[in-house]
């Protein structure tokens, strides 16, 4: 999933991005295959993520190289956070923040389908989302 756009390109979600990484691997190999993804975009700086990125290729390329593919053709996308300061990294490297946004309305709305209006709907998710974004 894109998040954003900066000059080098797009960012790529990584919690989308483990994801789908993940689902390319046995049950047996997830729990290792996640913590070294998350010592690529939990890195301080752009050249541990590099050598963090390139080391779960190599380490996972040979035995299962569907989710080393995975990864690495979005290997710009998901490394474009590093442009920007430290203190944003957090909130532009995962679409989460937006997302829990959309749960608010997700939780409010489904519970009354076909109990409102089109118009009624689209005010209470407007307030819902005028809402949301305050937090």
């Amino acid at each position: 999933m894109i998040i954003g756009v900066n000059e080098g390109g797009q960012q790529r979600c990584w919690v989308h991005k483990t994801s789908n990484v993940l689902n390319d691997l046995p049950k047996s190999a997830q729990p290792k295959a996640k913590q070294a993804l998350h010592e690529i975009w939990q890195a301080e700086t752009r050249e541990a993520a590099e050598k963090a990125f390139d080391l779960f290729i190599k380490t996972y390329e040979p035995k299962y190289p569907k989710a080393a593919t995975c990864l690495h053709k979005d290997r710009e996308g998901l490394m474009a956070f590093y442009d920007f300061p430290a203190q944003h990294w957090q909130s532009i490297r995962t679409i989460n923040p937006i997302e829990s946004g959309f749960g608010t309305i997700r939780h409010r709305t489904k519970p009354y389908k076909g109990c409102l209006s089109w118009d009624g709907m689209l005010h209470m998710m407007f307030k819902l989302g005028m809402c949301a974004e305050k937090n």
